[in-house]
């Protein structure tokens, strides 16, 4: 049996990745710097602690490995100070680059790595696909756009190209933690007002449609040296995502929204007396940009190309979020 290494594996997608690569076929060896959580894994997943960036580490997790799935990263940031840029090249780039180094000496068959459409930057109000230039804005896609450049460089001795980049559009799940795990929570709790006319669009995937997504890129020919958007192949509205998770909680929307402009402008003066005082303001405007942002990502060519048919639409996607996140006492 094939043994695909899966760094980054007790996150919040992981164990949705292992699953999938699992029942592929594959025995799993992870590596992360946390321990996993109880029965966070089947009993025959080989579980290793160590840091990516550490060369011997890296290089021992590989021995034996057919293939490696790269989820380790420092992740999204909303404003970080400028000396995390340092921080973020050390993990996404320099991680990235010795993770590749050990596969490659190690022989493995094929790297996937996780990336994000953040690389993309602005939509500018049109459809992002894999032929769209990277624009990155964030220190993080600036340094996951640069991890996928040294996965899609790997080969192997015969040059033969090993790399993937899955660019994962806005992960939701259960497990996932970030803004779309916050919105359910306030919309939980009736504390939840939309802002704006709610029409700009969102790309998402649901966590259990990444793990599959993962397990096809790494037995899959075509696959290799190419990068897929990873998306559950439709554009939604942020008035689409509220209404979903609204029901999936049984109950409606809520029915009024408050305008953009005075908004904006509020949360801006409340940034800057807060800032002034050296206290932490209710919300900041780059928490409210990033709620109102438009970015419509294509992801046909995985489908086209991989086969690859998400299992979970956006209201399906929901109910089973919202009833991990209650069984788990979350709501």
């Amino acid at each position: 049996m094939k043994l695909c290494v899966v760094t980054g594996a007790t996150g919040a997608v992981g164990p949705r990745v292992v699953e999938a690569v699992r029942e592929a076929g594959f025995r799993i060896r992870t590596i992360s710097l946390d321990c996993p959580l109880p029965r966070c894994f089947p009993c025959d997943v080989e579980v290793r602690l160590g840091d990516i960036t550490d060369p011997e580490t890296i290089r021992a997790a590989m021995e034996g490995a057919d293939a490696v799935i790269h989820l380790a990263a420092l992740l999204h940031i909303l404003n970080p100070a400028p000396e995390m840029r340092v921080e973020f090249e050390r993990i996404n780039v320099g991680g990235t680059a010795r993770v590749v180094e050990a596969a490659v000496g190690a022989g493995v068959r094929r790297v996937i790595l996780f990336s994000t459409i953040n690389v993309y930057g602005d939509s500018g109000g049109g459809i992002l696909t894999e032929e769209t230039p990277p624009a990155p804005k964030t220190f993080y896609a600036e340094t996951k756009l640069a991890a996928e450049q040294i996965v899609l460089g790997a080969a192997s001795p015969t040059g033969n190209r090993l790399g993937t980049v899955l660019r994962m559009g806005a992960i939701y799940g259960g497990r996932v933690k970030g803004n779309y795990r916050w919105l359910a929570e306030l919309l939980a709790q009736r504390r939840f007002i939309p802002i704006g006319d709610g029409r700009n669009r969102r790309t998402l995937i649901h966590d259990r449609d990444v793990g599959q997504a993962a397990a096809l890129a790494l037995q899959h020919p075509m696959a290799a040296g190419r990068v897929y958007n990873v998306t559950d192949g439709e554009f939604h509205t942020m008035t689409a995502i509220i209404t979903a998770i609204c029901g999936a909680l049984g109950r409606r929307a809520p029915r009024f929204a408050l305008p953009a402009g005075p908004i904006r402008a509020a949360v801006g003066l409340l940034e800057g007396v807060a800032d002034t005082l050296r206290l932490p303001p209710p919300i900041r405007r780059a928490s409210l940009e990033k709620y109102m942002e438009d970015i419509a990502v294509d992801g046909r060519r995985i489908q086209t190309e991989l086969g690859f048919r998400p299992k979970f639409d956006l209201r399906a996607g929901w109910r089973d979020t919202i009833e991990d996140m209650r069984g788990a006492g979350d709501l």
